[in-house]
């Protein structure tokens, strides 16, 4: 198991199947920051409950309206045009890379938030996914089940 959420959530996303099942979940509104921080912490044996799921969300929630998705809605406003204006496109590769660091920034905060949280248990990832999945349509409940699989190969 990777030490740090970062690391841990660059493992997942290299499996196989997971980058479509999170771009899946993503897309259907699910922020995947608190996704990838609910396998990290059942990994670690970290219980799930009501007051840490809303914990979570109270930290991510902010973050992700003000900083990340700003950024990803300007990242693909500009896709289309970016094919064709190749200064566009050198300041879209931009906007992709300070995505990414906003994201990474959150998975950090997550990770300090959790850092005294005991390690007591295993615990089943339903439960940290279930609690902090956006939605349950048959769609999403793929993309969840493929992560569920992803990380149970950690």
């Amino acid at each position: 198991m990777s030490p740090d959420l970062w690391s841990f959530s660059l493992d997942l996303y290299a499996k196989p199947g997971v980058e479509p099942a999170c771009l899946a979940l993503q897309n259907a509104g699910a922020n995947v920051c608190l996704l990838l921080c609910g396998l990290w912490l059942q990994q670690r044996g970290v219980t799930c409950n009501e007051q840490r799921l809303q914990q979570l969300r109270q930290l991510a929630e902010p973050w992700d309206a003000e900083v990340v998705n700003p950024l990803r809605t300007l990242r693909s406003q500009w896709k289309t045009s970016a094919l064709q204006d190749t200064a566009l496109h050198s300041l879209r590769e931009q906007v992709k890379k300070l995505e990414l660091q906003a994201e990474r920034r959150l998975l950090e905060r997550l990770e300090a938030a959790t850092k005294d949280w005991p390690e007591v248990q295993q615990t089943d990832s339903a439960h940290w996914l279930q609690g902090l999945a956006a939605s349950a349509d048959p769609a999403n409940r793929d993309a969840l089940h493929q992560l569920r699989v992803a990380v149970s190969g950690t």
